[in-house]
């Protein structure tokens, strides 16, 4: 009979991130899971401290759908506390530490966890939110939780549940969680694989924050498929070139603003490369030059990117800059697992060379912002994910970016919208009212500047500074401020402030 239909075989299909993991932690128990400084983890001792973590975090009260919220840097027991909930079927929101109080307290209003876990080190940030959630310490997972009694009860099964929560920039000013499901994963793993070529022999080095999916999602990938990974507490960079020298690495993660002081240290300390499949990300914010030093020197081609947290790799990421080349042609190539349209406006399919939307479907793709339908519906109509992102597809296959149709900040690999930036300002009563755009900036790719007219000439750069700083991310905060008369401000028909004539000024001065 055919199909099937529900039961054993619909079932058998049903793989997760923690059946995964424990699969090669059963078919490889003496390999090396993680490092981290000079402790090490094999797969099967991995294995048990998450089953027994899985345990107490069911003492702990929480069950399938539940929330943790974990508020720490780069260590072991993150990494953990994401395999045990895979386990339980709950969903992890990874906390962005460096955002401002104010951002934080709707991080976690939103999803509204049943437990937070902080580390010595932000223990007064979580203090502040320990109204939202019960605050445990995430030095104690080793020392209590994970000595328990493993978990007996049958591990969650349902692909489509969510895992991971993290998040991504708001048009509208605040934080939006996007949420990843094990599907999601499980197809990001298999695309770092066959894209980037890399195996159960290739370490991975997890300096990223962990709250982004640079430190969590790949980390996470490695250990479902049998690679070893090395933690580092951020961007250590003694700690980073010892690894270099040591480890054979897959993919060498390099957001733009880390290459340049990476290559310096590798450089003072003569570090003799070990072995890199493939280095780097977002090659249009690298200088052409610099693109071409670090694959020399590492002996490894640079990866001409273009992901999301909404997407993973894909959509284009299929390209690697060859070693030693200065690009002039930084056109992206279509990524594995994805289907990629171009539209217009009306959602038509836009001849090559023509600029349109980009339009994503496949197994990558989150399962839509938390707590948001309205924003889901319009991103996700039609059946695809609207990415905002402007491209123009080559004859030769090649996708060209445009720009964005949403306006949008990239700075040292961080994603910014102005509104973020905007609503702090136009909160003050001394701002009249306010614009931030973008400049080019050679170290970290694009910065925010901000144009202010004010009500209150006492309100001068300083003033601005504080205000940002009390309530935003200090990535976020402007670079450059301008003060500009109201009557100043370039506006459309409809009174909107045009973004690109106040860029236009930046260039002209």
């Amino acid at each position: 009979m055919y199909p099937p239909g529900p039961g054993l075989p619909a079932s058998a299909g049903r793989s997760t991130v923690y059946s995964l993991f424990r699969s090669t932690a059963r078919w490889q128990p003496d390999v090396i899971a993680i490092e981290q400084g000079d402790r090490q983890w094999r797969y099967d001792e991995l294995l048990a401290l998450v089953d027994r973590l899985a345990g107490g975090l069911r003492d702990l009260g929480l069950a399938s759908g539940d929330r943790l919220a974990i508020l720490s840097e780069n260590r072991v027991e993150y990494t953990l506390l994401q395999l045990a909930a895979a386990r339980i079927g709950a969903l992890v929101a990874c906390l962005n530490w460096r955002l401002a109080d104010e951002e934080l307290r709707h991080c976690v209003q939103l999803v509204e966890p049943r437990l937070l876990f902080s580390s010595e080190r932000y223990r007064a940030m979580g203090g502040a939110l320990a109204a939202q959630a019960r605050n445990c310490a995430i030095e104690e997972v080793l020392v209590a939780l994970a000595t328990g009694v493993p978990d007996e009860a049958v591990p969650h099964d349902d692909p489509e549940q969510g895992l991971l929560l993290l998040y991504t920039s708001g048009t509208t000013g605040l934080p939006k969680a996007a949420i990843i499901s094990h599907r999601a994963a499980i197809a990001r793993m298999t695309v770092y694989r066959m894209d980037l070529q890399v195996g159960p022999d290739d370490a991975y080095l997890a300096w990223s924050p962990m709250f982004h999916m640079g430190g969590t999602e790949h980390t996470l990938s490695s250990l479902m498929f049998g690679a070893p990974v090395v933690i580092t507490d951020g961007l250590d960079l003694d700690a980073m070139a010892e690894v270099i020298g040591r480890r054979r690495l897959g993919w060498l993660l390099l957001v733009p603003a880390s290459v340049e002081p990476l290559l310096e240290r590798l450089q003072q300390r003569g570090t003799v490369v070990r072995g890199v499949k493939v280095v780097g990300c977002m090659a249009d914010l690298v200088p052409a030059a610099v693109i071409a030093a670090v694959t020399a020197r590492l002996g490894a081609p640079f990866l001409n990117s273009f992901g999301a947290t909404e997407t993973g790799l894909p959509p284009a990421t299929g390209h690697l800059i060859p070693v030693g080349e200065v690009p002039t042609d930084l056109a992206k190539r279509r990524s594995s697992l994805c289907e990629l349209r171009i539209v217009d406006a009306e959602g038509n399919d836009v001849a090559d060379g023509t600029p349109g939307e980009a339009l994503v479907r496949g197994p990558t793709l989150f399962s839509g912002y938390w707590n948001a339908a309205e924003v889901n519906a319009r991103e996700f109509r039609d059946g695809w994910f609207h990415m905002g992102d402007l491209f123009r597809r080559r004859a030769d296959g090649g996708i060209e970016f445009v720009g964005r149709s949403k306006y949008l900040i990239k700075s040292g690999g961080e994603n910014i919208y102005p509104a973020e930036i905007e609503r702090v300002l136009l909160d003050d009563p001394r701002v009249a009212d306010a614009a931030v755009v973008r400049r080019p900036d050679a170290r970290w790719g694009e910065i925010a500047v901000a144009f202010i007219a004010r009500n209150d000439e006492s309100l001068d750069e300083a003033g601005v500074e504080a205000l940002c700083r009390a309530r935003l991310a200090g990535y976020k905060r402007p670079r450059e401020v301008h003060f500009i008369a109201f009557a100043d401000l370039p506006r459309s028909a409809t009174g909107k402030i045009l973004r690109e004539a106040l860029e236009a000024r930046l260039v002209t001065g």
